[in-house]
């Protein structure tokens, strides 16, 4: 038995090692997998960055633009907007964004109107939003543009009052035109 081992050991000495350099390659092929599924899996988180921002048309007039479930969407205390969104498969492409507006307790506008959006904000509402100013637009000037608002927020400090708006994404519908 110890002369069988001492002539394997023996022609394991001689014999070339390769074995090094494959373990070696392959260990390079995994890793370099590894590092493109590691960017693969980042990938998409990038490319719905969180672009939320404020749009300022003077002194105390403007507003934001704000994505559901964004961190100024929780700041502005607009995070329960009753949004919809479009990329749910039981909506079939149909969704809902939100404007938001908080009044005092006097009924005066206490914050820039914020503009809850999944897309492309529209041009129509934008433009709008614009007319209101800050410290001095009341509910009755809001109600005057958008009418009545359909969900009321109240608070110890005054309501926030939210507008419902329908979107459709066609690139979101997977009914095949069937609903």
């Amino acid at each position: 038995m110890i002369r069988t081992m001492n002539s394997i050991t023996k022609v394991v000495r001689h014999k070339p090692s390769r074995i090094g350099a494959i373990d070696s390659t392959r260990l390079a092929y995994w890793f370099t997998a590894l590092v493109f599924l590691t960017i693969a899996a980042f990938v998409p988180a990038a490319s719905w960055a969180d672009d939320s921002h404020y749009v300022a048309l003077g002194p105390r007039a403007g507003y934001y633009i704000v994505r559901p479930d964004s961190r100024l969407s929780y700041q502005l205390g607009v995070g329960a907007a009753p949004t919809i969104d479009t990329s749910d498969p039981l909506y079939h492409g149909y969704g809902a964004d939100a404007l938001a507006f908080r009044f005092n307790r006097a009924g005066v506008l206490s914050v820039a109107p914020a503009y809850i959006v999944q897309a492309t904000p529209n041009e129509f509402y934008t433009s709008r939003l614009g007319l209101f100013i800050r410290g001095r637009s009341t509910s009755r000037d809001v109600e005057a543009v958008f009418g009545r608002p359909q969900s009321i927020d109240r608070q110890p400090n005054g309501v926030t009052t939210y507008y419902t708006i329908q979107v459709y994404n066609p690139f979101e519908d997977s009914s095949g035109g069937k609903h």
